[in-house]
């Protein structure tokens, strides 16, 4: 019995391992079985396939699940890491390449959700674009609704099949879009989802313009286009067709074409592939390995750009999507004929040259020197000025006229200073040309300090500070304002000053008072258009915020009252991003001041190389005079 013991123990523990992995095995053949076909359309690591027949195929059938590589399975069913299982960010190629899936109804929705709800656990972003119809000048609703994810998932919502109010939108649907964690990125999406909240009362949060991440992260050249076709062409290769009869097809077709299709889907999909390529999420070379980023990691590199209307001049050609968007409003031309009247769409085939960069500028009608000059009673030179500041101490009778060519004159009493040497900046003659390139026909004052921060300065650094006041033509001064925006970006990280539009940083949005001013816009546009569980979920949000009787009927009286509420509240933590970044600079006194208008002066040199400056223009200008006049234990009082 001794010798029984052992041996029946080893038996037992041999037979136990054996069928515990048998059930294992039975386990993971079942989930193989169960793992959505779906899947297959947005695997990041499938090479790019090509657009054909297949594509008109995109409803959902029953077809057979595929076959999943056993590698991928791992991948995504190991959860017994602490860490995130690593994924494959695809190609542009690649992302491009994924077939996009059309939904029209609320069950299709509910098939695709579970999938992109995973995708945007991994990245919380969508690409998003919208189209629409539009006759005569005259906007129709929102007809296709494009979303695409980071591996190129992208899912069309025919939403006009919600609004005749037979199906409803699905809460998950209007979930995401409103979600303040999901990024929603794009050329112009910010409109889309005023669009979206006029047409359907569907709300939309979390909208960055890739726009300004392209000029922040100094991706694209300032002379370039910003629309997305141009964004596509620079940074990813890629070439959109942006015909104007894909641009102006008919976009509430009962079936929409292969090419409405693509062009569509194009769309989203670019956007999201921008997103990351200009956030350095992914390389060209071939898909990399990522564990995915939260809210948070990619809200702080958008910091200051979320929910913010793009503003800037559209080119003429394309270099914008408001202009896109206003092109997408014509007709045809080929529904069009001279004899109708009708305002006609210009001939697409006239090559539209661009606007120069800096048109819209308004430039000097006067020259800013005049180099006349001002001498002590003793003849000593004191400073340049204009003519018409030299002729005032003539006319008041406290100088006299030295000479007419040059422009001098002596005055009659003691000046309060005179200069430290006759090696003095502004002792010097100034010619009227940009500084930049020498042009000499058209020119405007570049402020060095930007003013947002010069008027904060103590007094004593705001007296002659013409020094920092240069001339520049029009379109070296567009280009020193699109360098100025960076340095200003790496100013807000520094000292964690906000910078954009004050109403966006002064006041703040009260969500609540949002949402019901938008539920009862929807209902006074829209009306009976929308569907009548949607209209009633506006309804009872409107009646809660009003404290109305939920059996009382909401009066157009109420609902006017409701479109018109002041959403935005005084924000008393405020302060002005100059104001911030100069107090910072205040702390060590008035060697930080000088710092900071060094770095300004710096910044000038050496992104826009000046080849013309006035003699003996200096980053230091002054410093050593103020050391020597206040001391570096100057008391500061900023304005």
């Amino acid at each position: 019995m001794s010798h029984r013991g052992p041996l029946t123990a080893v038996i037992t523990t041999v037979l136990g391992a054996t069928f515990g992995g048998l059930l294992i095995w039975r386990v993971y053949r079942t989930k193989r079985k169960r793992l959505p076909f779906i899947q297959k359309v947005a695997d990041p690591v499938e090479a790019p396939c090509p657009v054909e027949k297949e594509f008109t195929d995109v409803k959902y059938k029953d077809p057979e699940p595929p076959h999943v590589p056993e590698k991928e399975f791992k991948a995504v069913e190991c959860q017994t890491s602490q860490l995130p299982p690593p994924v494959q960010i695809p190609s542009s190629a690649q992302l491009l390449g994924v077939k996009p899936v059309m939904v029209s109804s609320e069950e299709e929705w509910q098939q695709l959700w579970p999938l992109m709800q995973k995708e945007l656990s991994v990245f919380p972003v969508l690409g998003l674009d919208c189209e629409w119809v539009s006759m005569k000048g005259r906007t129709s609703a929102v007809s296709l609704l494009q979303m695409a994810s980071y591996s190129g998932l992208c899912v069309l919502v025919r939403l006009l099949a919600f609004r005749s109010g037979q199906q409803t939108f699905p809460l998950s649907l209007m979930e995401v879009l409103r979600d303040p964690h999901i990024l929603k990125v794009g050329v112009g999406c910010y409109e889309d989802g005023k669009r979206l909240t006029r047409d359907y009362g569907l709300s939309m949060t979390c909208a960055v313009d890739l726009r300004y991440i392209a000029l922040r992260q100094r991706q694209t050249t300032v002379s370039n286009g910003l629309s997305l076709k141009s964004l596509a062409a620079d940074l990813l290769n890629v070439s959109l067709d942006k015909s104007l009869e894909l641009r102006c097809s008919d976009w509430e077709a009962d079936q929409l074409t292969l090419e409405q299709m693509t062009y569509a889907a194009r769309d989203a999909q670019v956007s999201i592939a921008l997103f990351l390529r200009l956030l350095g999420l992914h390389s060209e070379a071939g898909p990399a390995s990522s564990s995915g980023c939260s809210y948070s990691e990619l809200a702080a590199r958008c910091q200051g750009l979320v929910d913010v209307p793009f503003r800037g001049r559209g080119d003429a050609d394309d270099g914008s999507a408001d202009g896109e968007r206003k092109r997408r409003m014509r007709k045809p031309a080929i529904y069009e004929s001279p004899e109708s009247g009708d305002q006609q769409v210009p001939d697409p085939r006239k090559n539209n040259k661009r606007k120069p960069l800096g048109v819209g500028y308004s430039v000097r009608k006067s020259p800013l020197y005049d180099n006349c000059f001002l001498h002590a009673p003793d003849g000593q030179p004191l400073c340049t000025c204009d003519k018409k500041k030299a002729k005032w101490y003539l006319d008041k009778g406290i100088g006299v006229l030295q000479s007419e060519d040059p422009f001098v004159v002596r005055l009659l009493f003691e000046p309060s200073g005179r200069p430290d040497s006759q090696q003095d900046y502004y002792l010097t003659a100034k010619e009227n040309l940009c500084v930049v390139c020498g042009k000499a026909d058209s020119y405007i004052r570049k402020n060095i300090v930007p003013h947002e921060y010069r008027r904060h300065f103590p007094t004593e650094m705001k007296d002659h500070n013409s020094h920092d006041i240069l001339l520049l033509c029009t379109s070296c001064h567009a280009a020193s304002n699109v360098h100025d925006s960076f340095l200003k970006q790496q100013l807000v990280e520094e000292f964690a000053a906000p910078q954009g539009c004050e109403e966006g940083v002064r006041t703040l949005e009260d969500s609540d008072r949002r949402r019901v001013r938008s539920a009862a816009r929807a209902l006074l546009t829209a009306g009976d258009g929308l569907p009548e569980q949607r209209r009633d979920e506006l309804q009872t949000l409107i009646k809660s915020f009003l404290s109305v009787n939920e059996e009382q009927e909401l009066t157009d009286e109420a609902l006017q009252q409701a479109a018109g509420l002041e959403t935005r509240i005084f924000n008393e933590a405020y302060v002005p991003h100059g104001l911030k970044v100069v107090q910072a600079h205040a702390e060590q006194g008035l060697p930080g001041l000088m710092d900071l208008e060094r770095r300004w002066r710096q910044h000038f040199l050496t992104t826009m190389q000046p080849r013309h400056l006035p003699p003996l223009w200096s980053v230091d200008h002054n410093h050593s005079k103020f050391l020597r006049k206040y001391g570096e234990d100057l008391p500061i009082k900023l304005n």
